[in-house]
């Protein structure tokens, strides 16, 4: 998690190298190389990710009607292993891989979003859902069957969460009369909250990962001067 300058970054088809970090896909994985040093404490990050998608997800959606902003839900079931020699930790469990990519940056065309993804027993079920920056709402409820393919559904109640440390507000939706609840918070930042929340959705009891992004909180002066102190930005 380093800002690097271009010329830092090449990508093929197979490849994508980001300074002495790297991803590639070797015909049955996605293959992570990290070579990072953590922040705000510069101490050293080895080690590697391997994600196998047990399904591939071969569509992308937009988020805008200009599709100046698309999104690519790549893996939405994955089997993951993780092998880290500094520090010496290692795990392996189900996961999840997709890509935001666009045309602009995030900040130019959202206000905030709320995203959550839950293994259902036999599918995979996401919503997302935020505020443009022009003020439109937007949402997608979506599941995937094991042949990978989406189905568009009906958007359950919203529900909402308890808010962050940093008093962002979290949304998710759940099954009429159930309110969900906030488990463990992985990542608690000024804009940004990554946790896993117990919800029902679509009939089913799950474990759900969940995100909200504030990017009117990102625009922030105060916020964008801490940034590097939490993700540092190498010259090479």
């Amino acid at each position: 998690m380093t800002e690097r300058p271009s010329g830092s970054v090449s990508r093929d088809a197979d490849h994508l190298i980001i300074g002495p970090s790297a991803l590639f896909w070797d015909g049955q994985a996605l293959v992570i190389d990290i070579v990072e040093s953590s922040a705000p404490l510069p101490y050293p990050v080895r080690g590697q990710v391997r994600v196998y998608p047990e399904l591939i997800g071969t569509t992308g959606f937009h988020l805008d009607p200009a599709g100046r902003h698309r999104w690519h839900p790549v893996a939405p079931r994955a089997r993951v292993e993780v092998d880290m020699r500094q520090p010496g930790i290692s795990w392996s469990g189900s996961g999840y891989f997709d890509s935001n990519f666009g045309e602009e940056p995030l900040e130019a065309g959202f206000e905030d979003w709320h995203w959550s993804r839950a293994h259902l027993k036999n599918d995979v079920a996401v919503l997302y859902e935020g505020i443009r920056a022009d003020g439109a709402p937007f949402d997608l409820a979506l599941r995937m069957d094991r042949q990978g393919n989406w189905t568009d559904v009906a958007p359950p109640p919203t529900a909402r969460l308890t808010r962050t440390g940093w008093l962002i507000d979290r949304l998710t939706r759940a099954d009429p009369g159930f309110q969900p609840k906030v488990v463990k918070t992985w990542v608690d930042a000024p804009f940004y909250a990554r946790s896993a929340i117990d919800t029902r959705l679509f009939g089913e009891d799950v474990r759900a990962v969940h995100e909200s992004l504030s990017l009117g909180r990102f625009r922030s002066p105060v916020v964008q001067s801490m940034l590097p102190f939490r993700m540092p930005r190498a010259t090479r």
